[in-house]
Parts: C-alpha cells; sequence; structure tokens
C-alpha cells in the first residue's frame, strides 16, 4: 500500500485535484489541516528540503498578494518564525511518504512520487492560471 500523510488547506480546490490524482494513482491518503497542526521548526522545516526560501511561501496568502510580506526577503529562520506564527503563509500541500517530504505538487514532487501521469498546471488555482499554494 502506498500511503500519503497529506498536508491541506480544508475546502482547497487545488488540493482537491491533486488528492484525486493520487488517489487515481493508487496511493492511500491521511489527510491533515496544514492550518491546524502543532507545527514546530523541526517538524516544518524537512518539507522544504533544498528549496530558495522564497518557494517555502504560499504566494496566494493575502498578505503575500497584498505586498505586505515579501517571500524573497526572508532568512530561513525567520521564514519558519512567520509560518509557525501564520500557517496560511505555507506552501501547500506538504507530502510525506516512506520518510521523505515535500511542498508543492509541481513535476519535481510528482516525479517523486512516481505519478503514472503528469499533469501541467496541478498548482494552479481554479479561478486563475496562477499557482494556487
Amino acid at each position: 500500500m502506498k500511503k500519503i500523510v497529506f498536508y491541506e488547506k480544508t475546502g482547497c480546490k487545488g488540493n482537491a485535484r491533486q488528492k484525486a490524482m493520487l488517489e487515481a494513482n493508487g496511493y492511500t491518503l491521511v489527510v491533515k489541516s496544514i492550518l491546524e497542526e502543532p507545527w514546530e521548526k523541526s517538524s516544518l522545516r524537512p518539507f522544504f528540503g533544498d528549496l530558495p526560501v522564497s518557494d517555502w511561501f504560499n504566494w496566494k496568502a493575502p498578505a503575500v498578494k497584498q505586498g505586505e510580506i515579501d517571500p524573497c526577503s526572508f532568512l530561513p529562520e525567520d521564514a519558519l518564525e512567520l509560518m509557525l506564527r501564520e500557517p496560511i503563509l505555507i506552501r501547500r500541500p506538504l507530502i510525506e511518504i516512506n520518510g521523505r517530504k515535500a511542498c508543492g505538487f509541481d513535476s519535481y514532487v510528482q516525479t517523486m512520487l512516481g505519478l503514472n501521469t503528469q499533469a501541467e498546471g496541478m498548482e494552479a488555482c481554479q479561478n486563475s492560471k496562477e499557482r494556487c499554494d
């Protein structure tokens, strides 16, 4: 059985499409709320791997879209502290499978999961063509 822990924003249409794709490829999902998880720096940091800090952020979060937060201006430690206070800023989904962790649902994550059919735009928001983290 291929089991994935999938951290989502409950009600997100993009996350719903991603979960459907995973289930269609034989995965069993353990779904958790990214907003309600009791994150600590040590539990959150591994999901970001070697990604640049700006790629850790949900670019569709209201504070980012309104220019109140610039994801490109953070050092790793500061970004983690902010995300612990405001988890809506965390790029989603967060995925854990067999001890491996990743964020987002781009082609790298799809390849890591060995999906039979990769789909363009799996991070795109239903309401626009923009990535919907």
